[in-house]
């Protein structure tokens, strides 16, 4: 609890204690009562003996609610709640694999888990196929490739951009399944469900 002293806390969102220069505020106490409309001395004068705050909440109410509070405190949670709601937002980062035409099976497989691990952690997927000398004369077979690989991670990833060359090279983004986990127990549960009924 900190004890309300004459020196004002200034802020850049919140009007406190001697900022708040209206004649009256509609007043919440410290348990979160609902005082009533009262002037601005006597909220003032009530924060004091609870040795707390007097915040403005509401500005462009008609009278303006004010709170009585713990102003630090409130400005310490409000600031933590701020930063785990930043931490728990994901970051989409578009993730690359490269590979040429005909790529041998045991490469292309080494790719394609790395694409499929970054779709599962939420992330986008550029799938680049790079032509050499002659090789662009023949699309047909990069678009044969990226088309398998759509297949191999269906599963966990959606085509977003459909292939589609590029100067030297053909590419396709795809993007994670928003839940994939939720959708295999979705066609497990279709599934048991399936064969109860057979049963």
């Amino acid at each position: 609890m900190v004890k309300i002293r004459r020196k004002t806390i200034s802020t850049q969102t919140f009007r406190v204690n001697e900022l708040i220069r209206v004649n009256e505020v509609r007043l919440i106490g410290p348990e979160n009562e609902n005082i009533g409309v009262v002037p601005i001395q006597k909220a003032m004068q009530i924060a004091r003996d609870a040795e707390l705050d007097l915040v403005e909440v509401a500005p462009n109410s008609e009278p303006p609610v004010c709170r009585v509070m713990d102003f630090g405190k409130f400005l310490y949670e409000r600031t933590k709640k701020d930063k785990e709601a930043r931490k728990a937002q994901t970051k989409i980062e578009v993730k690359e694999i490269r590979l040429r035409p005909k790529t041998n099976e045991h490469h292309r497989g080494f790719k394609t888990r790395d694409a499929r691990k970054w779709l599962l952690e939420g992330n986008k997927v550029k799938v680049t196929i790079r032509f050499r000398g002659r090789e662009i004369t023949y699309p047909e077979i990069a678009l044969e490739d990226l088309r398998e690989i759509a297949q191999e991670l269906a599963d966990v990833g959606i085509i977003e951009q459909s292939p589609n060359i590029e100067g030297r090279t053909m590419g396709m983004v795809l993007g994670p399944l928003k839940s994939p986990a939720k959708k295999k127990t979705t066609e497990t549960q279709e599934s048991e469900t399936q064969e109860t009924q057979e049963a």
